[in-house]
């Protein structure tokens, strides 16, 4: 029986889109948090965050004793930070409301909402990379627009908090708004990345 002189090559793809589904996953149970704060659907976000943070320590490992991969390793580490940093700003969002004693308002609602089509559009991009890349620049536009949306939400949902005289309310709430806008802020870098390496391979 011979003997291989390099590993196996690994299936970063599928592992990048088993991450990115982990991480839909935690915006989605994020939905049912902002819409049934309790601490079962609490839970249920730091859960996933922590079997997420697991699949990219997976992947990370793999990266770097990898020998050949199938686009550039920069762009592999830098895509699954960004996807994991969705779903850890989606805990920072669970245990911020929990720790404030903040009931969502719709700015937040409307926001994790997009967040989570967001997550959607970046799994989409991910199947379908190689096979069909017309269709997956469609689902990386989609990804970025929520983005824009979640920044006017977020802007309103500011003008509106400030017409309150309630200082600990404004201070509090803007906290959580400030990690809805960074969670959208890493799903529009990984579909700029997307977007990088669909160039890259076509």
């Amino acid at each position: 029986m011979g003997i291989s002189l390099f590993p196996k090559e690994k299936d970063f793809l599928g592992m990048l889109i088993k991450q990115a589904e982990k991480v839909q996953q935690g915006t989605e149970y994020l939905v049912e948090f902002i819409n049934n704060p309790n601490e079962e659907n609490m839970k249920k976000v730091l859960q996933t965050e922590e079997e997420a943070d697991e699949l990219r320590r997976l992947l990370i490992d793999d990266l770097n004793r990898a020998f050949i991969t199938p686009f550039d390793r920069e762009d592999i580490f830098a895509l699954s930070r960004a996807i994991d940093d969705i779903v850890d700003y989606a805990k920072s969002t669970v245990e911020e409301m929990i720790l404030f004693k903040i009931e969502a308002d719709e700015y937040m609602k409307k926001m994790v909402e997009a967040i989570n089509d967001a997550a959607k559009e970046i799994v989409a991009a991910l199947r379908c990379i190689k096979t069909h890349p017309g269709v997956c620049a469609e689902h990386i536009v989609r990804a970025k627009k929520t983005e824009n949306f979640v920044e006017h939400r977020y802007r309103e949902g500011l003008a509106k908090l400030f017409e309150s005289d309630d200082i600990k309310k404004i201070l509090k709430t803007r906290e959580v708004y400030r990690h809805l806008s960074n969670a959208a802020d890493r799903a529009d870098e990984a579909a700029n990345i997307i977007s990088d390496i669909l160039v890259k391979i076509t």
